[in-house]
């Protein structure tokens, strides 16, 4: 079984117990570290995600899966929240987020105000998603309200404001 088919495979059998414990999937990792395999779910709920919920999402992650044997290798499992500085990736992220500060990375250099400035990194505070492009009312020196290509960005995550 090929990568994605085994990050589609667990994405479809925890979903019943992300909705009856209440939960989101935030997002997904399967991966080699050394020789190791690592399958990371980080999940979020309103208000914040406990350990207690963590904990006992991961015991019920961890027998659906060992039942339908949907990892041919040994792996390690690990449950958590996805922080502060969570990732936006879903369009729902983008409505629920609105307003707050976020830093963006593109895959490639961009020049959105067409000003000649070509960089890979913007922070502001988010606009919303619309017709596939994420805004943003920037906060750095540059300013102004600028929308990026969602499909030529790498990561947009929150970032939590001290």
């Amino acid at each position: 079984m090929d990568h994605s088919s085994i990050i589609e495979k667990v994405t479809r059998l925890t979903q019943p117990i992300l909705d009856e414990l209440g939960l989101e999937l935030v997002d997904l990792e399967y991966r080699q570290h050394g020789r190791e395999w690592f399958l990371r779910l980080f999940v979020d709920k309103e208000g914040g995600v406990t350990l207690d919920d963590c904990a006992e999402f991961s015991r019920e992650v961890s027998m659906i899966l060992d039942v339908e044997e949907v990892i041919p290798v040994a792996y390690r499992l690990e449950v958590s929240s996805p922080g502060l500085d969570r990732p936006l990736k879903k369009p729902s992220d983008f409505e629920r987020f609105k307003g707050e500060l976020v830093k963006i990375k593109a895959k490639e250099l961009l020049d959105p105000d067409g000003r000649g400035h070509r960089r890979k990194t913007f922070v502001g505070q988010l606009l919303g998603l619309e017709d596939g492009l994420v805004r943003i009312e920037q906060t750095d020196r540059k300013g102004g309200v600028i929308s990026l290509p969602l499909d030529e960005l790498e990561q947009v995550h929150l970032e939590p404001e001290f």
